[in-house]
């Protein structure tokens, strides 16, 4: 396995351990300590603590970017595209998800904290559009 797939499988992995340990602890602690109905948990709804609904939304954005980053691996991959550089972009994609989730759910979200999360997400997309020219220049 390549490291961009070791990476892929490290962004999804990352994806299930925030859910679990943020939307999955505030939720079974509720249905299981608190005899909170399980059907409770609405989905159109903002409900819970700050950092549950941060949590909600740190997982949402891992999820809507882990498509685009497995449609770009898949691409290198196909294309039978690795060295270093692809090796090190995608690393420093798992590497700046990792970090912007955690400044989302660990702090309350002041312009500061705020323009943190903002860099460690466009870090992730320059990753994303270098890797996109690579394969695109290698096609």
């Amino acid at each position: 396995m390549t490291i961009p797939m070791w990476m892929l499988l490290g962004f999804a992995t990352w994806t299930l351990l925030l859910l679990m340990a943020t939307v999955g602890v505030y939720r079974w602690v509720g249905i299981l300590f608190s005899n909170v109905p399980i059907a409770s948990f609405r989905s159109d709804q903002l409900e819970g603590e700050d950092w549950y609904r941060r949590g909600t939304r740190a997982h949402a954005n891992c999820v809507e970017n882990l498509p685009v980053f497995a449609v770009i691996v898949w691409v290198i991959s196909a294309l039978d595209i690795n060295g270093p550089a692809v090796n090190y972009l995608s690393l420093c994609v798992l590497i700046a998800r990792v970090c912007q989730s955690l400044v989302h759910v660990c702090h309350a979200q002041t312009d500061a904290f705020v323009a943190v999360r903002f860099f460690f997400f466009s870090v992730q997309l320059l990753c994303f559009l270098a890797l996109i020219v690579i394969a695109a220049g290698h096609g």
